[in-house]
């Protein structure tokens, strides 16, 4: 049985220092399978017409597609050429509820995410998906700086 580990990406730099964290650490454990995964914010509380649905799902399907060409894949690239079992997720929802949610269902042991450099006024009032992360989490949260 190999251990699951949970990457979240956000498509920027920190991204990045959560993957090589994560593959240093399957290295260290061993049989290890890398989840990368991609959170596209989306709340599903709106009040639209029917033809505003239909254009919504056609806009998520969308996303989706991009995500992974642009963010996904290529991390799942680099991690199995680096002969490292990686594949890739990509979920609609809130970060925090949606990474944990894919761990659960994976039976991930733990996730690993990074600190984002941002500082707007957003985050500061209502808190970053990282810090709702590590308090709410049913396994155990990596953060890298």
């Amino acid at each position: 049985m190999s251990t699951k580990l949970v990457i979240g990406l956000d498509g920027d730099s920190s991204g990045e220092r959560a993957l090589a964290f994560a593959k240093d650490l399957s290295k260290l454990i061993g049989a290890c399978e890398l989840l990368v995964v991609y959170v596209i914010e989306w709340s599903p509380f709106s009040f639209q017409t029917a033809e505003e649905n239909a254009e919504r799902h056609k806009r998520r399907e969308e996303e989706i597609t991009t995500a992974m060409a642009r963010v996904v894949e290529p991390a799942v690239a680099a991690l199995t050429a680096a002969r490292l079992s990686a594949r890739g997720i990509v979920r609609h929802g809130d970060v925090a509820d949606t990474l944990n949610a894919v761990a659960k269902k994976e039976g991930a042991a733990q996730i690993i995410v990074a600190r984002s450099t941002d500082n707007s006024l957003k985050k500061r009032i209502f808190g970053s998906a990282t810090a709702q992360l590590v308090m709410e989490a049913d396994v155990p949260v990596t953060v890298i700086g």
